[in-house]
């Protein structure tokens, strides 16, 4: 059965809000909902189709409505995370998304940073409400930037007096002792990557007095030993490539006012052949243990480019059938060739 609805937008920076640049987030919509006809007509959005398409598709336009009205940017990566949250039917008033994405970590240098899908949301959410955070999961879901943004709140709302912020510094192919310069700088590179997020988030000129201080530091994981870590905000990044001594000793610096973030991707160890991933051990260890919570990110999650996503999902997909292939066993012709390593007599 195909019926008609018109949804009327009375304020029109809502509606240049809820259409998108280009029309871009409406087009996001029509793609999701190809039975669904839209036209828009001054303040009016049309619509045709079958019955229960045409229903959820009102209920998606209304929630993405919401959303702009609540101050969330939109846009087509938006919008398509929105109405996959939405689902096949209309999500209770608790279950909303303008709420769950409308909601702002930090606002610095004319820009808001939050989250920007669901389970961003609960990582975040996780972070306010335990000690100990654990932020599992592939490149390009936030996991360090929204980290550091909570960080920077905190400080900025002076329930922390100091930022650290941390790294393993793994060989990923070269060898520290081969590198130039002296050891500050030979590890320089390997903590590049939360300098550059703690520039996005703090005024630049600022760093090196709030570093001078003692405010914000930014060093390596083996800084951390023999160290206890009161009233402060502690991230550690890249944290698949500590070891399982090395996660214990980070974990148990936890001192009086602190709040801990441990994120890294479980899929992208570079330690060394059959060394332990402390992630891995902790995740095993310590679920359950209260005021300790896992986020579990995935390919949905990523807010890069949207290519991005799908090569985590091939890879993942790739890794599926390699482990469920049994290893290739040597052939009899290698059987045979083995006694005669060294040449032929």
């Amino acid at each position: 059965m195909t019926t008609s609805r018109v949804l009327e937008i009375d304020d029109a920076a809502v509606m240049l809000g809820l259409l998108g640049a280009g029309d871009s987030v409406l087009a996001e919509v029509e793609k999701t909902f190809p039975g669904v006809n839209l036209l828009v007509r001054g303040n009016q959005i049309s619509l045709s189709g079958p019955e229960v398409a045409v229903a959820v598709c009102v209920a998606a336009l209304d929630e993405l409505r919401s959303m702009v009205v609540a101050g969330v940017p939109l846009t087509p990566e938006v919008a398509r995370e929105s109405m996959r949250i939405l689902g096949d039917a209309p999500a209770p008033p608790d279950e909303r998304t303008a709420p769950m994405l409308a909601r702002s970590i930090l606002s610095s240098r004319g820009r808001t940073i939050r989250p920007k899908t669901e389970g961003q949301s609960a990582y975040v959410a996780a972070i306010e409400n335990h000690t100990i955070t654990f932020g599992i999961g592939p490149a390009g879901t936030g996991k360090t930037y929204l980290a550091m943004a909570q960080a920077v709140a905190a400080m900025q709302a002076k329930r922390v007096s100091r930022i650290i912020l941390t790294r393993p510094a793994v060989e990923a192919g070269e060898r520290l002792g081969y590198l130039p310069g002296t050891l500050s700088e030979k590890i320089d590179p390997y903590l590049r990557p939360l300098y550059d997020a703690l520039h996005d988030m703090v005024d630049p000129e600022s760093i090196p007095k709030l570093m001078e201080a003692g405010i914000i530091e930014v060093a390596p994981l083996a800084y951390m030993r023999g160290r206890t870590l009161n009233d402060a905000f502690i991230v550690l990044d890249e944290a698949q490539n500590t070891t399982r001594e090395q996660m214990k000793m980070f974990l148990t610096r936890l001192g009086f006012g602190s709040t801990m973030v441990v994120t890294g991707d479980v899929t992208q160890v570079d330690l060394p052949g059959g060394t332990q991933s402390g992630l891995r051990a902790a995740r095993d260890i310590l679920t359950g243990v209260d005021d300790i919570a896992f986020c579990e990110l995935t390919a949905q999650d990523v807010v890069r480019h949207r290519l991005v996503s799908d090569i985590i999902v091939a890879y993942e997909r790739n890794d599926a059938t390699h482990a469920a292939t049994p290893q290739r066993q040597r052939t009899d012709g290698q059987k045979r060739r083995l006694p005669h390593q060294g040449g032929d007599r």
